[in-house]
Formats: C-alpha cells, sequence, structure tokens
C-alpha cells in the first residue's frame, strides 16, 4: 500500500453502459478493433472473471459507487427511469465523498442514472425514501411535462461527493434528452423530442439535441476538467459513456468501422474516448501515477436484431445469457486496471472479483480511511499489486449476483449458485421460476469446469446448495432484500 506521506494517486475509472466481455480485443473480439482498451490491458492487468454487482445498470452503479449492494437499499428489481428520485442515501459515502473527504478533486461526466431530485410543477420532489417514497413518476407522466426545469434539481451528484457534473440524467433511451451542469439543465427541454432511434422513449429535448454528439461532450468536458483542475491536487474523474447501450447513434467518425453494425461501431466510440482520456493524462503529466480503470455496468443485451447479428461478433463472448439475466452473460465484465508505478504490465488475473470490491480497494491504495462506507466491499489491492495472501480461502470468497427482477446467485469459490430457474425473469428465454417455498429449485454450476453453464448440478450437489443458500441468508441478513428466507429445500438437500 502506498505510504500515506507520499501523494495519493490520481483514480480514473470509465464505466461503459451495456458494454460485454467479449466487446474488447483482449478478451478475444476480433470484428471489433479496440486499441485503446486493449493498451491499457497490455500495460496493466486484465481481469477474466470480474462482475458488476446486477446485471442491470442503476444497481450497478449504485454499488459501484457506494461499495453496498443496491438492494440493501430502496431497489430492489429494475432499473430508475430518468425522471426517478436519488437512491443514493444523503448520508451514505461514496467513492466521491471518501476521496473527497482525503483532498481529491473529484468530477462525474456522462450517464448518471442514479436518479435526481426533480422539482415538478406542482412544488413536490419524489423521494426514494421514507412513508411517502416512490421510485418513478406514472408512465404518463414520465416524459416530463410536469416538471419545472427552470427550477434545476436537488441530490444530484454534487451532494454524493463530485465536485463538478456534466451529463445526462439515465440512459440516451429516456427523457429527458439534455445535459445537466452540476444542479441544473444545460438549456430547458421545453419541446418534444424531434427524432427517434429505436428504443427512446416519448420525452422533452432541448433545442437542437443530438443524440449521437452526447459522448462526445462529455469527453470534451472531461478533458477540460482534467487540464483546468489545480494540479497540485489528486483527482478523481468518473466518466460514464452512453454507449454502446441502445439507441446505437455513433457519430460520424466511427460511423461505419466495424462493418457489423451501430452497435459494435458504439464500441469503437468508448475506444475513442477511453483513449482521449489516455493522452490527456500524458499530455498534463499524469499517466504514470494514475490508477486507470475500464469496465462495464452489465453485459450486453443480445435480442435487438439492429444491434448486430450474433453470427458477426458476441458481445458477451462464449458466456450463456446477456443483460438482465442470472447467467454469467448479464454480469462477468470486462476490467482492466493500470497503475505504471505499482501494477506490473501483462498480468492476467483469473481470480473471481467484483466491481463492489472497487471501494475498499481503492481505500486501500489510496491510503484513505473508508470510514463506515464500503460495507460489501473487499479490498483486491493484494491481487493488483501481485502479492498474494496465504491465508486466503476460496470458498469464503463470496459474490452476490441479481438479476432485472431482483433475483438472486451466489459465487462460492467454484460454485455458482442461481437461486431461481431460467434466466431469472431477465431478457433470455425461458424466464424461469424465482426460488421460493412452493418452487425451492434453482441451478448450480461449476464453474471451473463449466465456465459456459451448460450442466445443472443442483439435484446432484445438495449439499453446495444448501450451504449456498445458508450463506446468502446470512449476506442479505433478512428478507427486506428481496431474497426469500427459511425455504425449505427438498429432503435429500437438507436444511
Amino acid at each position: 500500500m502506498p505510504d500515506s506521506d507520499v501523494r495519493r494517486p490520481n483514480v480514473v475509472i470509465i464505466f461503459a453502459d451495456d458494454m460485454g466481455w467479449g466487446d474488447l480485443g483482449c478478451n478475444g473480439a476480433t470484428a471489433i478493433p479496440t486499441p485503446a482498451m486493449d493498451a491499457v490491458a497490455d500495460q496493466g492487468v486484465r481481469f477474466t472473471d470480474a462482475h458488476s454487482a446486477s446485471s442491470v445498470c442503476t444497481p450497478s452503479r449504485y454499488a459501484l459507487l457506494t461499495g453496498r449492494y443496491a438492494w440493501r437499499g430502496p431497489l430492489k428489481s429494475g432499473v430508475l427511469m430518468g425522471h426517478g428520485p436519488a437512491i443514493i442515501e444523503p448520508d451514505r459515502p461514496t467513492l466521491a465523498s471518501m476521496l473527497g473527504s482525503a483532498g481529491y478533486a473529484c468530477g462525474a461526466f456522462g450517464k448518471w442514472h442514479l436518479g435526481v431530485g426533480w422539482r415538478w410543477r406542482d412544488g413536490h420532489l419524489d423521494s426514494a425514501f421514507g412513508a411517502d417514497a416512490r421510485l418513478g413518476a406514472p408512465q404518463e407522466l414520465e416524459d416530463g411535462a410536469e416538471i419545472d426545469y427552470q427550477q434545476g434539481f436537488a441530490d444530484g451528484p454534487t451532494t454524493r461527493g463530485f465536485d463538478r457534473f456534466f451529463g445526462i440524467a439515465a440512459s440516451l433511451d429516456m427523457a429527458p434528452y439534455c445535459f445537466l451542469d452540476q444542479d441544473q439543465t444545460l438549456g430547458v427541454p421545453d419541446q418534444p423530442k424531434q427524432v427517434y432511434a429505436p428504443g427512446q422513449r416519448t420525452g422533452l429535448q432541448t433545442p437542437g439535441w443530438q443524440d449521437d454528439q452526447v459522448d462526445l461532450r462529455v469527453t470534451q468536458e472531461a478533458v477540460r476538467w482534467l487540464r483546468e483542475r489545480d494540479h497540485d491536487q489528486p483527482f478523481f474523474l468518473y466518466l460514464t459513456p452512453a454507449a454502446p447501450h441502445r439507441p446505437c447513434v455513433p457519430p460520424e467518425f466511427v460511423r461505419g468501422r466495424t462493418g457489423i453494425g451501430n452497435r459494435a461501431d458504439a464500441v469503437c466510440l468508448v475506444d475513442w474516448m477511453v483513449g482521449e482520456i489516455d493522452r490527456t493524462l500524458t499530455e498534463i503529466g499524469a499517466r504514470d501515477d494514475t490508477i486507470f480503470i475500464v469496465t462495464s455496468d452489465n453485459g450486453a443485451p443480445t435480442l435487438f436484431a439492429e444491434d448486430g447479428r450474433l453470427e458477426d461478433h458476441l458481445p458477451n463472448g462464449p458466456f450463456r445469457g446477456q443483460k438482465a439475466d442470472i447467467w454469467e452473460g448479464g454480469h462477468r465484465e470486462p476490467l482492466l486496471v493500470r497503475w505504471p508505478v505499482q501494477i506490473d504490465a501483462g498480468a492476467v488475473i483469473d481470480h473471481p472479483v467484483g466491481l463492489v470490491d472497487l471501494y475498499a480497494t481503492l481505500a486501500e491504495l489510496c491510503a484513505v480511511d473508508p470510514g463506515t462506507g464500503g460495507e460489501d466491499s473487499r479490498s483486491r489491492a493484494r491481487l493488483l499489486l501481485g502479492r498474494p495472501d496465504p491465508d486466503h480461502n476460496d470458498e469464503d470468497d463470496l459474490l452476490v449476483h441479481h438479476t432485472l427482477s431482483g433475483r438472486f446467485g451466489l459465487r462460492m469459490g467454484r460454485w455458482k449458485i442461481e437461486f431461481t430457474t431460467g434466466s431469472g425473469a431477465g431478457f433470455t428465454e425461458p424466464k424461469g421460476v424465482a426460488f421460493d417455498e412452493d418452487h425451492p429449485v434453482g441451478q448450480l454450476y461449476d464453474l471451473d469446469r463449466d465456465p459456459y453453464e451448460t450442466t445443472d448440478l443442483w439435484s446432484q450437489r445438495p449439499e453446495v446448495v444448501a450451504e449456498g443458500y445458508r450463506r446468502l441468508q446470512q449476506i442479505c441478513r433478512t428478507p427486506d432484500s428481496g431474497l426469500p428466507f427459511g425455504v425449505t429445500l427438498p429432503a435429500s438437500q437438507g436444511s
């Protein structure tokens, strides 16, 4: 761990939207050129078995920034829409507030998707907490016509630890179609959206809004912030592309680059963003002492024909499933980490880790007190620095998985226990049934021997299922998590 008397390292996290494990050349992609991300892998560490905390975006973002599984908070399933309220509790430590307390400048640029306090025309603000909690506007109001955008918003990123924020409220398929700058919209979204790309919801836009310029603008703002900040102060940059989430609207300079469709070209856009930040770090002399992280919030969707043919490219690599699912394709993520002054180049780590672990890992690497934050986060600093822990027991190294519909899985060493059948009511058929007293069934896979989840061992290894269920209940603590407690397993599987 770095000495606390030495200048703390800078931190950059680039957190793509729906970028799959198989989208990167360093993970085997041949149809999509990703030279900037591949260079980060060559110069640092590439994890092959890293996992988002959820197979959809809002909860995985909550977990990354807080080091806490989202189902402990108000969001037990699904995602927020663009007008959803803030789901990070006002007093919850975040990566930004933790690093900020140690003197870091903290900037967030791009997709937020953790809710803000929009001011409605009738004077109220929705809240995710308390007796009147509501996680989203009724569908008929979600277009935003009843929001007074001129008043700005409360409970945004600048109230959760970030000094600077420029981006969009949620995904690029959700209203409002406008930029957010600190705690205001940039301009007023007061006209119906002019052009709808596939998958976009109805709503209001600011004059002149262009979907394909969003990631270019947020990158421009991030680069400007890096160059203009106080260079004697360490920084934390959280850059969150809208790409390659639908709608896939690559700007002209990358459109057609792959020849296999807009989604693949949008991955090239993410790679360009990585390269722009990397070049800026070099220009300002910060590259060598910056912990540079590239990853994604969940797996890629593969059910939309306009996103490209699976015969041309497998966004989730060889893994089963897709975004929203319990299977590996839903939550196994690319994870690249470079820190030239501390991490040896070219390492590959096959040990399973969670993105929820970044909170504790960065606290240790940056010599910052995590305080009361990061309750579900485990430091992986030893792994990154190549210092094995002789006392480590893989069976105690637990990761919780979670689907769009709030169904649970547990990674326990070589074992993956899924407390649902099918995809866990994700995007893939069959959706399956939820694990409960009436349906005490699920799936069990030995990922050491069967990483692609082809052979279900639920009935053959009842003792593993029982132990996994016992330990998951210990982690979840109460049924408020959404996990059914006290389910009676078949007699042959114990209790």
